[in-house]
């Protein structure tokens, strides 16, 4: 037999001979394993790595965020030296958060809206409610103009007040966010177990952080004092812009402060709507200027002032439909002693505020049909009897309808 060239020929002993490449073609098979395991360890060094990175970058955002939150210690401080009057809470798992938009003045940006030192004010404060459960959520607005009781409060230079019935915007001037958290359990009594402050440039923050809210208006608006020039129809606000629209008192509604409340009520309910639009929620892109304004804005007491605590709080909020974030005014009417002044109308104050205190089902009228909105109410909370309704609307309302 003849031999032929890349074949294996016998040797004594039985031992063959690799004929020509065999030798060459098993070193590059172990040339490529190596080349392989370099390739996979290096590649898994840098997916290390990344995760390493990611980790710190997450963790550097976790705590510049958390790093925004002002705790608010004094407030806490001065509720505690006081919780032998403070209501009890009644309902397990309810919550009662305070939210104050202060028109305070300090800082460049809020100081372009005058100086007026020495009588900060609440602008707007809500008495927002969050059911057991997280069911349903009901925003009620107190009026800066009601007549109340304002107790002994401690002034910032740490003397105090003597008790006295004024404005209701009165008493954050004189105590801050704990005078009229106080003021507010004794005119309810209510618990509240939690409370947020924010400024003028904290709202227009947010606004500007979801890309602006949109608005319906009838006519164009023309103010001076609010900074506000706008064309009729669908409106998207820009921070700036929503904040006058808010505040505006002479070119929109009827210039009360009744309905101002309700355009602001409204405006938040379509800013609830914008945030918690998966378009925010979902885009981190878009999210994290939200979170960044939101906490860089508030003042919070400290079981909030944190990212842990914000987010127990927007879970059990992130399922309540819109059509079950209520938004309604303190029952009110004009003061007898002043009719420039509100006091609390009778028996529906109260009947709102038993109500909250028990966690019960507050219905709002939107429609004008009261009757069919107390049957629904009575249905929807599998009460055999309807909810006494209140004058008010939902998140769920479109501005422009």
């Amino acid at each position: 037999m003849s031999d032929t060239a890349g074949a294996s020929s016998a040797q004594p002993g039985g031992s063959r001979v690799l004929g020509p490449g065999t030798g060459s073609s098993a070193s590059g098979r172990g040339r490529a394993r190596r080349r392989r395991r370099r390739w996979a360890c290096g590649t898994g060094l840098a997916v290390t790595v990344a995760l390493l990175a990611a980790a710190g970058a997450g963790w550097a955002v976790y705590m510049k965020l958390e790093g925004n939150i002002t705790p608010d210690e004094a407030a806490a401080a001065e509720l505690a030296r006081f919780e032998r009057e403070r209501p009890t809470a009644l309902v397990k798992d309810a919550r009662n958060i305070l939210l104050i938009g202060s028109d305070s003045r300090a800082g460049d940006e809020n100081a372009r809206y005058g100086r007026d030192v020495g009588t900060e004010r609440s602008d707007t404060v809500i008495l927002l409610h969050l059911s057991a459960g997280r069911r349903s959520a009901t925003a009620v607005s107190v009026p800066r103009d009601l007549m109340v009781d304002v107790p002994g409060c401690r002034r910032p230079d740490g003397s105090r007040a003597e008790p006295v019935f004024t404005m209701f915007n009165s008493a954050f001037a004189v105590g801050g966010s704990a005078c009229t958290i106080r003021t507010v359990e004794k005119l309810t009594d209510i618990r509240v177990d939690h409370h947020v402050v924010v400024d003028f440039d904290g709202f227009k923050d947010m606004v500007d952080a979801v890309g602006g809210v949109e608005v319906c208006l009838r006519e164009p608006v023309d103010d001076e004092d609010a900074e506000l020039r706008l064309p009729a129809g669908r409106v998207t606000l820009d921070g700036e812009q929503a904040l006058g629209y808010v505040r505006a008192r002479k070119s929109l509604g009827d210039g009360s402060d009744t309905s101002r409340m309700e355009r602001q009520q409204r405006f938040l309910g379509a800013l609830v709507n914008k945030v918690s639009g998966n378009d925010v929620l979902l885009n981190p892109v878009k999210l994290y200027p939200v979170l960044d304004a939101a906490t860089s804005s508030l003042t919070t007491d400290p079981g909030l002032a944190s990212l842990r605590g914000l987010y127990d709080l927007a879970r059990g909020l992130r399922e309540i439909p819109a059509e079950r974030v209520h938004f309604l005014t303190v029952p009110r009417e004009p003061y007898a002693g002043n009719v420039n002044r509100d006091q609390l109308a009778q028996p529906a104050a109260e009947e709102l505020f038993e109500r909250l205190r028990g966690d019960a089902p507050v219905a709002v009228d939107t429609d004008g049909d009261r009757k069919g909105t107390e049957k629904e109410s009575g249905k929807a909370s599998g009460d055999s009897s309807p909810a006494p309704t209140f004058s008010g609307n939902t998140a769920a309302e479109d501005t422009c309808a």
